[in-house]
C-alpha cells in the first residue's frame, strides 16, 4: 500500500484567490520565551489550499460543509490526466479524457500540477479549469466528485457557471489537490473537511491509496 498526500502545504507564501485573505500562520506563545507551551495562531479564507466547496458557496440557502456526505469524501477514484495542451476542460475533452464506467469520483490532473512548485510566482489566472459544457458533461455521466489540481474548479473570471451547474446537482467539489507524484489510474480517496458550521468552503487533508 502506498499513501499519496495530495494536500497542499499552508504556509504564508502560499497562492490565495485574489481577493482573499492571506495566510496568517504565526507563533504567538513560545516555551523560548517563557510560556508553558508553544501555540500558534491562524487566519486565512476557507478557500486557501486544498479545500472544498459545499453548495450554498454558489447556491443561496444550499447545504454548508458540516452537512457534506462523507461517503462521497471517502472510496474509489480516478485520476485522469488531461494533455498539457488543453487550455480548458469543456464537453470534448470529457468525453476523451477516458472516464471508465461506473466511476462516480474523478481527480483531473493537468498541466496545473506544475505550479505548486512555484509557488513564489504567486497566483496564476490562465490555470486550467473546467466549463460549463464540461460541467454538464460530468453530471450527465453521475460523478458524484470532481477535483482539480488548482485553486478553482472552473476557468479564472467565469467561476459562476460551472459552480452552479455542479454543485445544484449535488456534486462534491475539491479544489486545490497536489497530483505532481500522482499518476493516471484508480486510487481510493480519503478528504476530510475541517467541520465548520455554516460555512461555504473548508480547507481539507486528503490522501490518495494506492494498493
Amino acid at each position: 500500500m502506498k499513501i499519496y498526500d495530495i494536500s497542499v502545504t499552508i504556509t504564508p507564501r502560499i497562492p490565495v484567490w485574489p481577493g482573499d485573505p492571506s495566510v496568517v500562520l504565526e507563533r504567538i506563545e513560545k516555551i523560548e520565551d517563557g510560556a508553558n507551551a508553544n501555540v500558534s495562531r491562524m487566519e486565512m479564507g476557507v478557500h486557501t489550499g486544498t479545500h472544498v466547496d459545499a453548495p450554498v458557496h454558489f447556491v443561496p440557502g444550499a447545504s454548508s460543509v458540516e452537512e457534506m456526505p462523507l461517503d462521497v469524501l471517502t472510496g474509489p477514484v480516478q485520476v485522469v490526466r488531461i494533455p498539457d495542451s488543453v487550455a480548458f476542460i469543456g464537453a470534448e475533452e470529457i468525453r476523451a479524457a477516458g472516464i471508465q464506467p461506473g466511476t462516480t469520483r474523478v481527480l483531473f490532473k493537468t498541466n496545473n500540477s506544475a505550479l505548486w512548485s512555484h509557488l513564489e510566482d504567486g497566483f496564476y489566472k490562465e490555470f486550467v479549469g473546467i466549463n460549463e459544457s464540461g460541467a454538464e458533461s460530468l453530471v450527465k455521466i453521475g460523478l458524484r466528485l470532481v477535483g482539480i489540481d488548482y485553486l478553482s474548479i472552473a476557468p479564472y473570471k467565469h467561476s459562476r457557471p460551472t459552480h452552479e451547474v455542479l454543485l445544484k446537482a449535488g456534486m462534491v467539489v475539491i479544489e486545490g489537490v497536489d497530483l505532481r507524484a500522482v499518476e493516471e489510474g484508480v486510487y481510493t480517496l480519503y478528504c476530510l473537511p475541517v467541520k465548520l458550521g455554516g460555512s461555504d468552503g473548508a480547507p481539507c487533508r486528503a490522501i490518495l491509496i494506492e494498493d
